[in-house]
């Protein structure tokens, strides 16, 4: 176990933009955020999201193009290779209550969202390549 801890942090609160992609609304207020967490709550039109498959290290995409709520969305802003990079993960409901979710990948358009971030300041979230898990793990 590693821990990380930041000293200095700093939240904001933001209303993103109807009909907007929901992980590039993030990158766009990522853009002067080194390192990160947020969470976001709302509606959209439509998801897109992946599940990642362990046994062949490889995400699928999936896509439901109706009206959800998201029940849930966090994340966290980091690098990976010298570039930004955002990972979140995201739940959604439908009118009957059925829960869908995985990681967020570009295609889910907002309806509503409000976006809370805790930046971290002076301080910096690295990830790299784990080979036993094929994914993007933080590293110090």
């Amino acid at each position: 176990m590693i821990k990380f801890n930041p000293k200095e942090i700093e939240l904001s609160i933001y209303k993103l933009d109807f009909n907007s992609d929901l992980l590039n609304s993030i990158k766009q207020i990522a853009e002067n955020v080194d390192s990160g967490l947020f969470w976001i709550i709302g509606a959209v039109s439509k998801a897109k999201f992946s599940f990642y498959d362990q046994k062949n290290k490889v995400y699928r995409e999936i896509s439901i193009d109706k009206p959800l709520e998201i029940t849930s969305c966090i994340g966290n802003i980091g690098e990976l290779n010298g570039e930004k990079i955002i990972h979140a993960h995201i739940t959604f409901s439908d009118e009957l209550g059925n829960a869908f979710g995985g990681h967020l990948i570009e295609g889910t358009k907002i309806f509503s969202a409000e976006m809370f971030l805790i930046e971290f300041k002076n301080f910096k979230l690295y990830r790299k390549f784990d080979q036993t898990t094929g994914l993007n793990l933080f590293s110090p």
